[in-house]
C-alpha cells in the first residue's frame, strides 16, 4: 500500500493486520481520488472508518490541510500513528480512538466542519445513510462538501435530498459513490 500522488507520493503505508479491516484497494484508491480531483478545495478531510489512514493520508498528501481519522479499533489506530509519522507531518492530522458515532458527537461539540468525507464502514454494518444524515443534522459538512461512500450495492442514498450524486463506479464487490453537499 502506498501514497499514489502528492507530498508523501510512494510513501509505504504499513496494513492492518488481521482480517478485521478490508484496506481500500490500490486500485480503488486511485479511481476514487481521480472522481474527488475536480472537486478538491483543500480545506479539512475526515476518514470516519481509517483502517490504515490512507484515504486521509492521501487528501493531505494531495492539498488538503488537515485530515481526521477516526477508528476504533486499536490495532487500527496503532498503524495510522506509525503511517502518520511517516509522513513527518503528524500536525496534519488529528487521530481519534472512538466509534463514528461517538466521533460524530465530539465533531459537534467542537463545531468542526468538513470539505470531504470519506466513509468506508463495514459493509454488514448497513450505516452510511444514517451516518450522512446525522453530519448534516449536526452541521458538519461545510458549503460544497464532498463524500466519498465507499460500499456494497445495496446501499441506496437518493432518499438523502440534501445530497447529490456526482459520480458512481462500480468494481467487483464494491461501488464508490461520489456525493456533493450543497449547504446553505
Amino acid at each position: 500500500m502506498k501514497v499514489i500522488s502528492g507530498s508523501f507520493r510512494g510513501l509505504n503505508l504499513k496494513p492492518v493486520p488481521g482480517k478485521n479491516t478490508r484496506p481500500t484497494s490500490g486500485k480503488v484508491k486511485e479511481a476514487t481520488f481521480s472522481m474527488v480531483m475536480p472537486y478538491f478545495n483543500n480545506g479539512v478531510a475526515l476518514d470516519l472508518f481509517a483502517g490504515t489512514g490512507s484515504l486521509g493520508i492521501e487528501a493531505v498528501s494531495r492539498g488538503y490541510s488537515q485530515a481526521y481519522l477516526v477508528d476504533k479499533a486499536y490495532k487500527a489506530i496503532s498503524v495510522i500513528k506509525e503511517n502518520v509519522e511517516k509522513t513527518h507531518s503528524s500536525d496534519q492530522f488529528k487521530i481519534l480512538k472512538m466509534s463514528a458515532t461517538e466521533a460524530i458527537e465530539n465533531f459537534s461539540e467542537n463545531q468542526v466542519k468538513f470539505d470531504l468525507v470519506f466513509l468506508d464502514p463495514p459493509y454488514r454494518m448497513k450505516i452510511t445513510e444514517t451516518l450522512i444524515k446525522d453530519l448534516i443534522d449536526k452541521d458538519l459538512l461545510a458549503k460544497d462538501a464532498v463524500i466519498v461512500d465507499e460500499t456494497d450495492y445495496e446501499v441506496d442514498l437518493s432518499t438523502i435530498p440534501e445530497i447529490t450524486l456526482l459520480k458512481q463506479k462500480d468494481y467487483k464487490d464494491t461501488k464508490v459513490a461520489l456525493y456533493h453537499f450543497g449547504g446553505e
